[in-house]
């Protein structure tokens, strides 16, 4: 954690100097980045799961065994699923999301996983992503994990079949349901980026769901420094570097700004 004594503006220019010196720095992302975009969380008060309940922990076994009915449940035009789908399409990414982008365009940010399912990461413009828990925007062939939107199929046929001609699989919303892997492409990327990662920025997440919150503590046990920017103290803080008490959206843009003004300092 920095010395008690850092004013937020030196813990700051700390965050930004580690980023700096790091050979392969990473950042991981959870809901409260998206919770100032006005995406809900799924538990706690207001949110999704709190107002309609938690969805069957058996969910992907449920739709192994009916893929045509757990469509029909998606799509419904009430319920949960519909209060996804209209809160995704009316938020915007927020500041937070866009200093996410400028690490990465200055070269700070090799990867970027996060727990989000939201697309607003990719709507801002990350490109080094790997969003571990699916997205809510894209449909996914269980068979051979290719992903398009799930504005690019056609509904008149559910299950979905796969486009590619040489795969027999279906379709489902990429989400991660419960009782489903991880995707092994995505949980590939976000192991490999862990293993290489010197530096991790935790913005917005507890980190305590698994396998997510397993990243962090590699990087930590590899000898990697954590840098935490969140509301709240959490399990990670005692391991951190750093740990910033506010908003992604109000930190996030600070840190881009240091390690800009920092760089230019440099480099006369």
């Amino acid at each position: 954690m920095a010395r008690s004594d850092m004013t937020q503006e030196e813990a700051i220019r700390h965050t930004a100097r580690l980023l700096l010196a790091a050979h392969y720095a990473t950042a991981l992302t959870g809901a409260g980045i998206s919770v100032e975009s006005g995406i809900p969380p799924f538990r706690g008060p207001g949110g999704l799961w709190t107002k309609y309940g938690e969805p069957p922990m058996n969910g992907y076994e449920r739709f192994l065994e009916n893929p045509k009915r757990a469509w029909e449940e998606r799509l419904s035009p009430t319920g949960p699923g519909a209060i996804l789908r209209e809160t995704v399409a009316a938020a915007v990414p927020n500041p937070g999301h866009y200093a996410c982008v400028a690490l990465e365009e200055m070269g700070l940010l090799q990867c970027l996983t996060t727990q989000n399912i939201d697309n607003l990461h990719r709507r801002a413009g990350s490109r080094k992503l790997a969003e571990i828990h699916g997205n809510a925007t894209l449909v996914r062939c269980i068979r051979c994990t290719l992903r398009v939107p799930l504005d690019d199929i056609s509904l008149e046929i559910l299950p979905p079949p796969c486009p590619n001609p040489t795969c027999q699989g279906i379709l489902k919303i990429d989400t991660v349901a419960f009782g489903e892997p991880i995707p092994p492409d995505v949980l590939e990327q976000c192991r490999q980026a862990a293993e290489r990662s010197d530096c991790m920025l935790v913005a917005g997440t507890s980190a305590t769901v698994y396998p997510a919150a397993w990243f962090p503590l590699q990087v930590r046990e590899n000898g990697g420094t954590l840098i935490e920017v969140n509301l709240y103290e959490s399990e990670l803080t005692s391991l951190c570097a750093v740990s910033l008490r506010g908003k992604s959206g109000e930190l996030l843009p600070q840190i881009v700004n240091a390690a800009q003004e920092l760089r230019s300092a440099q480099a006369t």
